[in-house]
């Protein structure tokens, strides 16, 4: 089944009340997308683009990487946060309040544990305050100009401000749009993976 968002977005919308609004419709067209996607097309997608990311230069390089605990409405991450934990640091985020996060290390043989939003995260008191090299970003749509759209919490936007991190994005490929409303907060990506191409 083909999917696609209506190309039908100002570029030039000045409100953020306009801005909001568009973000909020594109979350919405999203949502109706990955209901109609199963659990092995996901997975196919995110073998791909894993494969892709594995065969960049900085991700070969990386030591240690910030990746993500998928949701079941995300790109499948278990296996390859549990294929690189034993040759590489993999940290997940843990979210601590309504504007912050910390994170955590993930160990094969550690317990995961819901954490304040009831996403899983390692069962661990010990926050990781160390540096990334590289960090894979989630997010609910990308553009082609590197632009990220994500739930509307600004987690990773906040994080993403505040530290110099190479920052790939990865999505489905009903998730990478022409264009995506942004605001000066919003963070651009380095890179974006999808199925198809690497942008």
């Amino acid at each position: 089944m083909k999917r696609s968002i209506a190309k039908f977005f100002r570029r030039n919308t000045k409100s953020n009340e306009e801005l909001f609004a568009e973000k909020k419709l594109i979350r919405q067209q999203i949502s109706v997308f990955k209901k109609q996607i199963t659990e092995n097309e996901m997975q196919s997608e995110a073998d791909i683009i894993f494969n892709k990311i594995e065969s960049l230069p900085e991700f070969k390089a990386a030591t240690t990487i910030l990746m993500y605990w998928s949701t079941p409405d995300e790109l499948p991450t278990h296996q390859i946060v549990r294929k690189w934990c034993y040759n590489k640091i993999i940290i997940l985020p843990s979210v601590i309040n309504e504007n912050e996060m910390e994170f955590k290390r993930y160990f094969a043989i550690g317990k995961m544990k819901k954490g304040n939003l009831g996403i899983e995260e390692p069962d661990s008191i010990e926050s990781y305050k160390g540096k990334f090299d590289l960090v894979i970003v989630p997010g609910v749509a990308f553009d082609r100009k590197g632009n990220r759209l994500g739930r509307g919490k600004g987690y990773y936007d906040k994080f993403l401000s505040e530290t110099k991190i190479l920052k790939i994005g990865v999505g489905l490929s009903f998730q990478l749009l022409e264009y995506i409303p942004v605001t000066r907060v919003d963070i651009k990506m380095d890179k974006i993976v999808t199925v198809s191409e690497i942008l």
